[in-house]
């Protein structure tokens, strides 16, 4: 049972279907963090290296993990993933496995380690550090092979036990196909479902990082979107049928959307570019997309109850480049003068309808700020309403709502309504909330706002209600 924070004579509801581990939460709670695509195609101007790249083409000179990091930071994002090892095999750290590593390229006259240089950079300004490990080698001559796998495993285990805390292990799904392969210059099939023994590697990770989240098709702690937009789904359902899963799968709409009978809670992350590439192409620089373009990714992405994996490449000199970096820092100003003031923290709120009668369970919990509290009904009550009461009237014109999905995902539909010249007017709706929801409505000006849930799987339990205007308010 999930304890409720506040003493009540009245027991909170019972979970319903899969709830999140408590590293899960934690992860919910980031939203927003980058991915950086490094290696040698940052200088080969390709996207999948082959896997007969010399090392010695790896050498960005103005590399300095401090500053980078500082850009991210200064952009908003909780943390990073580094692309450790990508398809071509070339690892961004001195392995002990391998020649083909940072150890026999210029960068640091062969005594440079990028992936402990960022780490060291995130620990020390407060950001998340993971790593990206490709499952598939183009370089390695024993790939598909047995042999392989204990390569990939020793390579795993360096770095998720010399870099310090991981908060995300992302595993991709692209495996097999044609290689330099030790020169055997050949294309190599795997079965996907059965050749890396994925519950083996899940229990490495688990006895190593017990608090790092696992990402692949398949989670199994989180999901990939099913597409490279940054897009997810209106209809976002953090749960999953795991049975029979695994990288790689082809699982169409159901990645996107989620099962909604899913017997394990993997909600999706949604993985994007900043430029049409994911490595850096100085044709591209043109094309980094626009404040209003990733405003629409966040919308549909956290928005919508994922969390934004947003890909920010560094240039062949080691730096995010500085439209990249400028583009960054705007669409932070841009969120921050939306999301800056909750408009609703200083209302109140009633709802005909509390658990029990017990202010444990009270309505003014959606606008309390407090992550340990929600508002909830009777078990059996499926639909409800609240009303929020502003000081004034204000101008809004969205809407965050959030579950406590600590008790699992239960709302199917809702509607946000505002009072409009003395009538109840419908501004925006949807269908699940989740850990998040963010409605973009109609602009209006009003001092009361109405939640209605008009379907719920089980009575619902609603963490936060927030209101804001997008740019300044009249």
């Amino acid at each position: 049972m999930v304890e409720h924070s506040i003493i009540s004579s009245v027991p909170p509801p019972a979970a319903y279907g899969p709830v999140p581990s408590a590293a899960q939460l934690r992860w919910h709670a980031l939203e927003y963090y980058a991915f950086l695509h490094f290696t040698v195609n940052t200088f080969t101007d390709r996207e999948w290296g082959i896997g007969d790249e010399d090392p010695a083409i790896f050498d960005p000179r103005q590399f300095d993990a401090a500053s980078l990091v500082d850009v991210l930071r200064q952009a908003g994002m909780a943390g990073l993933i580094v692309t450790a090892k990508h398809h071509d095999g070339f690892c961004l750290w001195p392995s002990a496995y391998t020649s083909h590593c940072v150890r026999s390229s210029p960068y640091r006259n062969g005594r440079g380690d990028l992936v402990g240089e960022l780490a060291a950079a995130c620990h020390k300004r407060g950001l998340l550090f993971g790593v990206y490990l490709s499952p598939w080698d183009r370089h390695h001559a024993e790939y598909g092979r047995a042999a392989y796998l204990e390569y990939y495993r020793n390579q795993l285990r360096e770095l998720l036990t010399a870099y310090g805390p991981i908060f995300e292990v992302w595993f991709d799904g692209a495996n097999g196909g044609d290689g330099y392969y030790g020169g055997a210059r050949e294309e190599r099939r795997i079965d996907r479902s059965t050749y890396y023994r994925w519950p083996e590697i899940h229990q490495l990770v688990r006895g190593l990082q017990p608090q790092a989240i696992m990402f692949s098709d398949a989670g199994p702690d989180c999901r990939w979107v099913g597409n490279e937009s940054g897009f997810g789904a209106e209809t976002n359902w953090a749960c999953l049928r795991l049975e029979g899963m695994y990288p790689g799968g082809e699982y169409g709409q159901r990645l996107t959307s989620g099962d909604a009978d899913g017997t394990h809670w993997v909600p999706a992350e949604a993985d994007v570019s900043i430029r049409p590439g994911w490595f850096y192409h100085q044709r591209e620089d043109a094309q980094v997309k626009t404040v209003d373009q990733l405003l629409e990714i966040y919308y549909r992405s956290v928005g919508y109850g994922c969390n934004l994996l947003l890909n920010v490449p560094p240039d062949p000199r080691g730096r995010i480049h500085e439209v990249d970096a400028e583009r960054l820092l705007a669409f932070r100003r841009a969120l921050d003068a939306t999301f800056s003031a909750d408009l609703a923290r200083d209302a109140t709120v009633t709802a005909p309808q509390v658990r029990g009668g017990d202010p444990a369970y009270a309505a003014n919990h959606l606008v309390d700020g407090r992550a340990e509290t929600y508002w909830a009904t009777d078990d059996g009550v499926t639909a409800a309403e609240a009303v929020v009461a502003l000081p004034a009237v204000r101008t809004i014109d969205r809407v965050r709502l959030e579950e406590y999905v600590e008790l699992g995902q239960r709302i199917e539909a809702f509607a946000v309504e505002a009072m409009v010249a003395g009538r109840w007017t419908c501004i925006g709706a949807g269908t699940t909330i989740g850990p998040r929801r963010i409605v973009r409505t109609a602009r209006v000006r009003t001092d009361r706002v109405r939640l209605r849930i008009t379907a719920s799987r089980a009575c619902p339990a609603v963490r936060r209600l927030g209101l804001y205007c997008a740019g300044e308010a009249g």
